[in-house]
């Protein structure tokens, strides 16, 4: 519903928005496409006719919907959303968009009404172009076609000039078109020559248009176009119905101002005198911020306190005052907003700061980031619009660059320079102004570098706006010296901290511990630093990493860099060696989530290890605490790149971190399937184990050369390194190393054939496991045990076993472990024959086993979905899957998965037969494919199973 009787709790209400919440959509056909003309429609004063007439508008509104929607149908116009009473509609003619605008006026004009007064229905034509997606238009000539009904009265019809144009020499019959002028429209930006059309027998008088124009307001005329903050938008106008003071804030480039200022317009018929925007941003002496208010209201000084001559001026006004940029003169607004508002109950205020004003009563919203996309899983082109980082980029590189469109060739880059920038719309829109230089690769390139690369911002905009680091410039030089120490040593945490991270980190040198929990609630009142709450983790601090690079570069600058990333070493390398034992333990995922949200923090302490620390001693100790958490949760490439790292800085080290660190290493190698660096891993730390007369390390790197010997079917040996383990396990009383020997051992009877004795072995360690509380190491072991039950024939009992590790998987976050459930699933369903499931298992394993690059595992899935699409009667695609499989298992030198292989040539063969001539071209299609075009032709050309 649309009102406007000028209250803000009916303009909060009141506007259309075309992103976010979603309305109820009616699609009659496919949307119109190209140029298009849009017919929006409301009934004006319909909130007042509800809560006066709840039955009778019921009524009459069901009325009004048949009566708009047989009209606009019978003229082929497309209704594409309905907001309570108001239609939105799409026309490809204009003409036919005109008449059944007229029409509308008509027929809800003849109708007789049980209303009393009758419903006055207003309507705005507006024509341009439009994205369409999912049912629904996007744009800004959505936005401009509202905004030209905002300012239109109940029985009149109004045209943008656009519309004008096309259809000025054709319009209806006994219709006329009048120009009402030139009007500044509520979205701030160029006047709008607009027009009424005139029909014959009807109303053609109505008071003056509800534009900037004619409503009392200063805001000034806006020379680019608002993007984007449709929620925001709506939830800063509701805030401003609900209390006297709201303030936005937010650090510098943020949005702050223009969110405002995009507000205050929306809300103008709201106050009877009017919107009145003061700017503060010249003054530097807070003392001034009155007289500077009194003089923006013409207000002059006489022979009495200025103040008190402002009171009376404002004590009877119904007005909204916003103050723009209060954070270098906070007491002095701070000291007259609440004077004002204890005097004038009439009067609203609207505050942007960096900081609260910290008054009673006062709400403070914080305005957030444009929405950005994440550059690592980007939508469908045609998506990516629906991210304000996007919009706002591709709307002002146009600006910059005419012509300019995201496309599928610089989509990815965009992506990039939105999310490297944080979504910040100051730094969004200097990057796009490169663009006239530079293409969208080059920039983002070039943004490690981005206080260089981001200085072309316009010229007439306040110096701070001018450049991305002027903007970061004002607000550091607002901080005490204090604020501006823990500032700089901040930097130095990739991706936030918690406040005892901070108090170890940044402490010393003039900063006690005990005083930094002060200091950073003042960064986070300051808009400097984002204070989140991690599901009831605790609370976790971040900067943007704009911020964070500007904090580093000033941390450098003041020589104390090194000091302070060695004490972020040590605090983390304690806090992976805390992690560690509890990995293993009923704590597992408390620690697993810590670990993850610490990753970032642990990837720069590694950094550091690698790049400058010279100690090798460090980056083993660190690695090889971390390695279990890479292994569950599937970071297995840059584990390893982080490990063999570690140990080539640290070769010929003679120490227990370099035993973990070549057995993580080697576990993580056998899991991508590479057997030959596994092994030598492994044959390495069993040499240097044995050197430092270590039991325990002795026993896991056996049971570890125990694993790789199996996954290479190498059973005999597997047998004897696992036998050894356990002996030894035994004598160190370490009972996590007799459930992994059982393990393995499970997995060389089961090799073996004898499905008893692993069934046995396999359920002891399950037990095992159990008791000591590792939920990972029984969930394994349990997805083994599955494998044995569905070789012994027992499909039921090893599907139900497989469901259940498979959802054990999933709460752990194991992405290797999901994706071998789900393969293993795909077998038993295809014992069962039930082809749709196995397809849909095997195939939902396949992206997250490309993700880990298990190359093994990849080809048992395509072999999976080979053997389903050879009995689908798919023979083409079976071979092509059969080539692509075979190539990847001839590159790791190991037979076919165990599933088939005793009928793996009698398939193939089956295959050869029902293709003949045509088997050797679809077999050598498939061996030629690389690894990611055979998981793609597997998941896109997938067969339709029902």
């Amino acid at each position: 519903m649309n009102d406007h009787d000028g209250t803000p709790q009916e303009a909060a209400r009141t506007p259309r928005t075309y992103r976010g919440k979603r309305f109820f959509t009616l699609i009659m056909s496919a949307l119109p496409t190209g140029t298009i003309t849009f017919l929006f429609t409301d009934i004006e004063g319909s909130t007042r006719l509800w809560e006066e007439h709840p039955n009778t508008m019921r009524e009459a509104l069901a009325r009004h919907d048949a009566l708009l929607r047989g009209i606009i149908e019978t003229r082929r116009g497309h209704i594409f959303k309905t907001m309570g009473d108001a239609f939105d509609a799409a026309f490809e003619d204009a003409i036919a968009a005109v008449a059944a605008a007229a029409a509308i006026q008509q027929a809800v004009q003849a109708e007789v009404w049980t209303v009393p007064g009758g419903l006055k229905v207003r309507a705005a034509l507006h024509t341009g172009t439009a994205d369409a997606r999912g049912g629904d238009y996007f744009g800004q000539t959505l936005n401009r076609a509202a905004r030209l009904l905002a300012a239109g009265h109940g029985e009149q019809i109004l045209l943008s000039e656009a519309t004008r144009g096309l259809v000025e020499q054709s319009l209806p019959d006994r219709t006329t078109l009048r120009d009402l002028g030139q009007h500044r429209l509520r979205d701030l930006a160029r006047a709008e020559h607009i027009f009424q059309l005139l029909v014959a027998g009807l109303r053609a008088e109505f008071p003056p248009l509800r534009s900037l124009d004619v409503l009392p307001n200063n805001l000034p005329r806006q020379l680019t176009s608002f993007v984007g903050r449709a929620k925001e938008l709506t939830e800063v106008k509701s805030r401003i119905a609900e209390t006297s003071l709201l303030t936005l804030t937010g650090s510098g480039g943020a949005g702050k101002t223009r969110l405002a200022l995009q507000a205050a317009a929306d809300l103008v018929e709201s106050f009877t005198d009017g919107v009145w925007l003061v700017e503060l941003t010249p003054l530097s002496d807070p003392a001034l911020v009155t007289q500077t208010v009194a003089m923006t209201l013409g207000v002059r000084e006489e022979q009495r306190p200025l103040i008190q001559t402002l009171l009376d001026h404002l004590k009877p006004k119904s007005l909204l005052l916003v103050l723009d940029n209060c954070e270098h003169v906070l007491s002095g607004s701070a000291g007259l907003v609440q004077t004002l508002l204890q005097a004038c109950p009439q009067l609203r205020v609207l505050a942007t700061s960096q900081e609260a004003l910290g008054i009673a009563g006062e709400v403070a919203y914080r305005v957030p980031s444009l929405s950005m996309p994440d550059p690592d899983r980007l939508p469908p082109l045609d998506r990516l619009t629906e991210f304000e980082s996007i919009r706002l980029f591709v709307d002002r590189a146009a600006a910059n660059r005419p012509g300019f469109a995201l496309t599928p060739v610089n989509a990815a880059a965009v992506a990039q320079v939105c999310a490297r920038l944080d979504g910040i719309p100051l730094a969004i829109e200097l990057a796009a102004a490169r663009v006239k230089v530079l293409s969208v690769e080059e920039i983002a390139a070039k943004l490690d570098d981005r206080f260089r690369l981001l200085t072309g911002g316009s010229r007439t905009a306040p110096p701070r706006h001018q450049t991305l680091r002027a903007a970061l410039d004002w607000s550091y030089d607002l901080l005490a010296d204090e604020e501006r120490m823990l500032l700089r040593r901040l930097s130095v945490f990739a991706g936030g901290w918690t406040l005892a991270a901070a108090e170890a980190v940044c402490a010393g040198d003039g900063c006690e511990p005990s005083a930094v929990f002060d200091i950073l609630i003042r960064l986070v009142d300051r808009s400097l630093v984002i204070v989140e709450n991690l599901d009831g983790r605790g609370t976790w601090y971040r900067l943007l990493e704009t911020v964070r690079l500007y904090a580093r570069a000033n941390l450098v600058a003041a020589g104390e860099d090194e000091t302070v990333r060695q004490r972020h070493r040590d605090w983390y390398l304690q806090f992976a060696e805390n992690a560690e034992p509890e990995l293993q333990g009923p704590a597992l995922e408390s620690w697993l989530a810590r670990l993850e949200a610490e990753h970032d923090n642990i990837r720069a302490a590694l950094d550091w290890c690698k790049t400058t620390e010279p100690n090798p001693e460090y980056g083993l100790r660190l690695a090889g605490a971390v390695w279990h958490f890479w292994e569950v949760r599937g970071y297995l490439t840059e584990g390893r790149e982080w490990l063999e790292s570690a140990l080539t800085k640290g070769a010929g080290m003679l120490s227990s971190a370099r035993v973990k660190a070549l057995n993580g290493a080697g576990i993580l190698a056998l899991v991508q399937g590479d057997f030959p660096r596994a092994v030598a891993l492994g044959e390495e730390s069993l040499n240097l184990s044995r050197t430092l007369g270590d039991k325990r390390g002795i026993a896991s790197c056996l049971n570890i050369l125990g694993l790789d010997a199996c996954r290479l079917e190498k059973y005999d040996r597997a047998a004897q390194f696992g036998e050894e383990s356990l002996a030894l396990s035994r004598e160190a009383g370490d009972r996590w190393g007799e459930a992994g020997a059982r393990l393995t051992l499970g997995l060389v009877a089961r090799g073996q054939g004898d499905y008893a004795r692993a069934s046995a072995l396999l359920e002891d360690s399950v037990k095992q496991f159990q008791q000591l509380g590792d939920k990972w190491g029984s969930t394994i072991t349990l997805n083994n045990f599955g494998l044995v039950l569905r070789e012994m024939g027992d499909y039921q009992r090893a599907q139900t076993v497989l469901e259940e590790t498979l959802a054990l998987f999933r709460e752990l976050g194991d992405r290797w472990g999901i994706a071998f459930s789900l393969a293993n699933l795909g077998i038993v369903a295809w014992d069962r024959q039930e082809d749709t499931r196995a397809a849909a298992f095997f195939e939902e394993s396949l992206p997250l086993r490309k993700e880990l690059r298990d190359r093994r595992g990849i080809s048992t899935s395509l072999t999976g979905l080979a053997v389903v699409a050879l009995r689908l009667g798919q023979a083409e695609r079976a071979g092509v899957l059969f080539g692509a499989a075979e190539a990847l298992r001839e590159a790791l030198a190991v037979p076919p998965p165990p599933f088939i292989r005793d009928r793996y040539d009698h398939t193939v063969a089956e295959v050869r037969e029902k293709l003949g001539d045509a088997f050797p071209a679809a077999w050598q299609r498939g061996r030629a494919m690389t690894l990611d075009q055979a998981v793609e032709y597997a998941l896109t050309r997938a067969p339709s199973v029902a």
